[in-house]
């Protein structure tokens, strides 16, 4: 290898893998077809570092892969027992502190968290389920939110502010108390500047936001998730985009 391509590049679990000055770990390893798992990340939105489910170890230390900068001769380990062991307490605690029933929802096998638990071998929650009382909000005319699948990895939140302009959703409250918010004069969705062709509606992981009417459109089995594991579709989440309509277009519908 030339002197100049080892000045941008760097090792995951021995693997060269070229990058991007800019670029984050996670950003270079999926361009590069190495898979490291993830939930708040989106190619579309700014690293975030909420869900830690992307943490490596960089030179010895640990680091989110969606924030750190990749630097050039930093050694990553990424697929270990004790990062996956670590990933699937992290996964249990996300199924435990919401309402997940992944057979009666309807973005089984289009789901993130879902994929991620059948990929880390998550055979069992382990913690104590908490089964918090979240609300479900129908009024919007297109879209409806449900609490219960929220596992605050503030996408909508940073799709509806930097993407769509409308500041839509927020996050308040702490720890455990930590909910999402509609920013409307109700606290409704039907009440809010939130349209259909929002990035927000199209960017949830989970099962939170939901368009109406096209739930079982394409059959359970047949889904994005059900064939491959995620694992094995990094060239999908290194290149997904959100179907996004000029704002103009929008306002004239």
């Amino acid at each position: 290898m030339s002197e100049t391509s080892n000045a941008n590049s760097f090792s995951i679990d021995g693997q060269r893998i070229p990058f991007t000055p800019g670029q984050t770990i996670l950003q270079a390893a999926l361009a590069a077809g190495v898979y490291i798992p993830h939930l708040c990340h989106h190619p579309d939105l700014k690293p975030h570092g909420s869900c830690k489910l992307c943490t490596v170890i960089v030179n010895g230390r640990n680091g989110s892969a969606c924030t750190q900068m990749a630097m050039p001769g930093i050694e990553v380990e990424n697929n270990s027992p004790t990062l996956n062991d670590r990933r699937r307490v992290l996964l249990q605690m996300l199924f435990v502190e919401g309402n997940h029933f992944c057979p009666g929802c309807e973005k089984s096998g289009n789901c993130q968290l879902q994929a991620l638990a059948y990929d880390l071998e998550m055979l069992a929650p382990h913690f104590r389920h908490a089964y918090p009382v979240r609300p479900i909000d129908t009024t919007h005319p297109d879209v409806w939110l449900d609490l219960n699948r929220c596992i605050m990895c503030e996408l909508c939140v940073r799709a509806s502010r930097d993407i769509d302009g409308k500041n839509v959703f927020a996050l308040a409250g702490r720890g455990v108390d930590s909910h999402i918010v509609v920013n409307s004069p109700s606290g409704r969705l039907g009440d809010s500047a939130l349209s259909i062709d929002d990035a927000a509606v199209h960017v949830c992981p989970v099962g939170a936001i939901m368009v109406k009417r096209v739930g079982y459109a394409v059959p359970i089995g047949e889904r994005q998730f059900d064939e491959q594991p995620i694992s094995r579709q990094v060239d999908y989440l290194a290149a997904r985009h959100i179907p996004i309509v000029p704002v103009a277009a929008t306002e004239e519908r």
